[in-house]
């Protein structure tokens, strides 16, 4: 005879491993502390295993045996939701669950435009998002915690299946009144004596060593830098330049209203793509599907500036 539990046993119970105590469990959960430990006493009976262990002196304890129910348990309610949403899919409407993973240096690019027509379009699917670099999106992939991400088509590893979302290019990142701004382009040589604030999230910062090795260039290192607007308000500031990629929807001021200037590179570098990327085994869900639509029809066309 099958062990008879219900979804909500599998929804309470998955969490557990996250939580040091089970107050900090229910607290997430919405219920009480003893309403969460009858549901776990009756699906420890109903599954004939001890599946964690509550002392209030040590706090929760989750057993071998119930880390691997937990993660079993999450696979099963993802597959519950996959299965509502499909129903809905096959009335005619996107509706469940969609989790969204973008490179930092995208985000505030990218996220906005594809969120706001995704709400508009599709109100029943709900998005929820993950910003990193590949080190962080390229495991939650792996392990199934994101549907699909959106990331530069560089240094990517193989097994995974990509679409195009725009073109783009790496850029010269100007205070306005460097005089190497007011040209339409900028020689990389020209560059390499002056202090250059680098991006240091991966794979930005080897695709700019990269390219001026590729030169037999050595830059001159002013300061290495962790987030893209932190960069940007620097250049803004005169205390260097950068190399960054082109991005849609992006103003010509720094965040403290400074003007600043994007020029191309002369001969054009870092020619690539942002992709969005996902495991080749997996199909993607009609939801994740719609989503991409919209951000290849919103950003594709979007001239780099």
């Amino acid at each position: 005879m099958m062990p008879r539990f219900t979804l909500r046993q599998l929804e309470l119970f998955a969490v557990l491993p996250d939580h040091a105590t089970l107050g900090s469990a229910a607290k997430e959960l919405h219920i009480s502390e003893s309403a969460l430990s009858h549901a776990l006493t009756e699906l420890e009976t109903a599954v004939g295993e001890q599946l964690c262990v509550r002392r209030k002196a040590r706090g929760l304890h989750v057993t071998p045996t119930g880390r691997h129910f937990a993660a079993r348990a999450r696979e099963i309610l993802k597959a519950a939701d996959t299965l509502v949403a499909d129903l809905a899919e096959f009335s005619g409407e996107l509706k469940g669950p969609l989790a969204l993973g973008c490179y930092t240096g995208l985000a505030s690019n990218v996220l906005p435009a594809v969120l706001e027509g995704m709400n508009r379009l599709h109100p029943g699917v709900e998005i929820s998002i993950s910003v990193g670099d590949h080190s962080d999106l390229l495991p939650a992939l792996e392990k199934g915690a994101l549907d699909t991400a959106i990331v530069y088509d560089i240094g990517l590893p193989p097994g995974l299946q990509r679409r195009v979302i725009y073109e783009t290019e790496v850029m010269a990142v100007l205070a306005e009144t460097d005089p190497l701004a007011g040209g339409q382009d900028v020689d990389l040589a020209d560059l390499a004596a002056q202090p250059l604030i680098m991006l240091d999230t991966a794979p930005s910062t080897g695709y700019t060593q990269l390219m001026f090795a590729q030169r037999g260039l050595t830059p001159q290192l002013k300061a290495v830098v962790p987030q893209i607007d932190l960069v940007r308000a620097m250049v803004g500031r005169g205390l260097g330049y950068s190399l960054l990629m082109s991005r849609p929807n992006q103003i010509p001021i720094s965040s403290e209203g400074i003007n600043i200037a994007t020029r191309r590179l002369r001969p054009r570098a870092g020619l690539t793509s942002v992709v969005a990327v996902w495991p080749s085994d997996i199909k993607l869900t009609a939801r994740a599907q719609a989503a991409l639509d919209y951000a290849v029809d919103v950003l594709e066309a979007v001239e780099p500036h």
